[in-house]
């Protein structure tokens, strides 16, 4: 039965069987690769609402299908090129934003499984990568 409370010890078996610790350098290891993998959480976390930014920025306010479709019938080439664009742009911008949700995601749930168990090193870890994460981090929403 595994303990239901925080507890230090080196020995744990974190996320999958093959991640066995049995030495003090081997939760060393594991503490900086639980650190590493919350502060990537957080980076991408603050990358996301820097591509959101800049998807709000880019893509005109009024981009609904009537629109498109009114402005298809009354523009000229140009300008349906243009749409095309700013379509194909909100498309890539949309695809890049889900594919950094799935991996945010992923990394989210594989951080709070370590947490789960229950070892206070690894907890530790989590703490120190979330906080180190987003103090690198944040200053990425301020620059262009």
């Amino acid at each position: 039965m595994m303990a239901m409370y925080f507890f230090f010890s080196d020995k744990v078996v974190l996320l999958f069987d093959f991640w066995n610790v049995h030495s003090p350098a081997g939760m060393a290891l594991s503490v900086v690769v639980i650190l590493l993998l919350a502060a990537l959480y957080e980076v991408i976390k603050v990358t996301k609402g820097k591509l959101l930014r800049r998807t709000v920025s880019s893509v005109p306010t009024s981009i609904s299908q009537e629109s498109l479709a009114e402005r298809d019938r009354a523009s000229v080439n140009s300008e349906r090129d243009q749409q095309n664009s700013t379509q194909k742009r909100w498309f890539l911008y949309h695809v890049s934003q889900t594919l950094l949700h799935v991996i945010q995601v992923v990394i989210g749930y594989l951080v709070m499984l370590a947490v789960m168990s229950y070892n206070t090193w690894i907890f530790l870890g989590v703490i120190v990568g979330s906080t180190v994460g987003y103090y690198v981090a944040y200053p990425m929403l301020n620059m262009r």
